[in-house]
């Protein structure tokens, strides 16, 4: 019972609280509003547990080291992070999915407003205005336009907004699975060493003597060669994924040989601990916070590079939203951008302060755990 009302006063308990159901009512008002088709999508959903799993994150943590919130750099980065999740989280609501604009059973289909070549600036004088009348349904996206459309008329806005989803899912979940496997390999490499540790690291070594970026791009456009259009968006994060982990096995690597032969780990495998146990238990915890603030710097870079992927044709499939696949709209147009600026405008500056807060976020995460720089946050 101690336990219990322990957790009835964590400001934190009431803060999941909260947040467990601000989830569900949105997925409540999703299916009562846009049908049940997009509160099962499986995209949907996945995305969505990832921005709530983000904003959790973020602030538990902001919660316990107070510095993040006391640093000006690590405070815009987590606002801007946040102000990226409030626009996953409010999407169908800020760009409805609605016929004849967009297909609710598809909404990362962005909406397309017609079907000529040449793109069209925004039909709404003062963007503001005219998201406020999408929101309110007093018109519809196409109506509207606030951001101005693509070629094939493609509208901007939808695209920005939806590929928010777009942007957590593949920032996360390729930092995700490229950390599991760094620190799966790394710390078998250095806890068992011997014969074991020369094999796994002369593999990472082979890995990394391909060019990350251009590895990734042959082996996507390979896989979209063999799979086509049914690969959809995972022949991109596999490409990443694959090139991706060997930064983390090597670091890990390097902090667990250090830790392995402390007194206190010597002391637990005297007394009879499996190494399971003693890698788990005593070794990981106490290894693993430097991997942690790389990975954290590096979900921006992953966000990046699948953006370079989706320019060229490798990520998202075309029509789709993701804010790489909005920037290559614009290619045909380039000599002529001093007149559709918009086309790059607004998704190129969606990527730039979706990296910049990542970035910010991981740079106080290494002051704040580096003896060095901690007279400095």
């Amino acid at each position: 019972m101690s336990v219990v009302r322990a957790w009835l006063r964590h400001p934190l308990f009431w803060f999941y609280l909260a947040l467990g159901g601000l989830f569900a009512t949105v997925l409540f008002f999703a299916a009562q509003e846009f049908g049940y088709f997009l509160a099962e999508d499986p995209l949907f959903l996945t995305s969505l547990v990832l921005v709530f799993g983000v904003v959790a994150t973020i602030v538990t943590v902001a919660y316990k080291v107070r510095k993040l919130l006391q640093n000006p750099l690590s405070l815009a980065g987590i606002v801007m992070v946040l102000f990226f999740a409030a626009v996953a989280i409010a999407a169908p609501w800020l760009a409805p999915p609605l016929a004849p604009d967009a297909r609710p059973d598809d909404p990362y289909r962005i909406a397309q407003c017609g079907y000529l070549p040449t793109p069209k600036p925004p039909k709404a004088s003062d963007p503001i205005d005219g998201i406020i009348k999408i929101v309110t349904r007093q018109a519809t996206i196409c109506e509207v336009s606030p951001f101005g459309t693509t070629e094939n008329q493609y509208d901007i806005y939808y695209g920005v907004v939806w590929g928010t989803h777009m942007a957590f899912f593949v920032g996360i979940i390729i930092t995700f699975a490229n950390v599991l496997i760094g620190i799966t390999i790394g710390a078998i490499s250095a806890y068992f060493g011997r014969w074991l540790d020369e094999l796994l690291m002369r593999i990472t070594d082979i890995f990394l003597a391909f060019p990350f970026l251009i590895a990734a791009v042959t082996m996507a456009a390979v896989l979209r060669a063999k799979f086509g259009s049914s690969g959809g968006l995972m022949i991109g994060v596999i490409a990443l994924i694959v090139f991706g982990w060997m930064g983390y096995a090597r670091l890990i690597r390097g902090d667990i040989l250090s830790i392995r032969e402390r007194e206190y780990v010597l002391a637990v495998r005297a007394m009879g601990a499996h190494d399971l146990r003693i890698l788990l238990r005593h070794i990981l915890p106490n290894a693993i916070y430097p991997t942690l603030v790389v990975a954290s710097l590096d979900v921006g870079t992953y966000v990046l590079s699948f953006a370079a992927l989706s320019f060229l044709g490798l990520g998202a499939e075309i029509g789709f939203a993701d804010w790489g696949q909005m920037i290559s709209f614009a290619r045909n147009w380039i000599p002529n951008l001093y007149e559709f600026w918009y086309i790059v405008f607004w998704p190129g500056m969606a990527i730039l302060f979706f990296v910049l807060g990542w970035n910010l976020i991981g740079d106080a995460f290494r002051d704040i755990l580096d003896p060095r720089l901690r007279g400095r946050v």
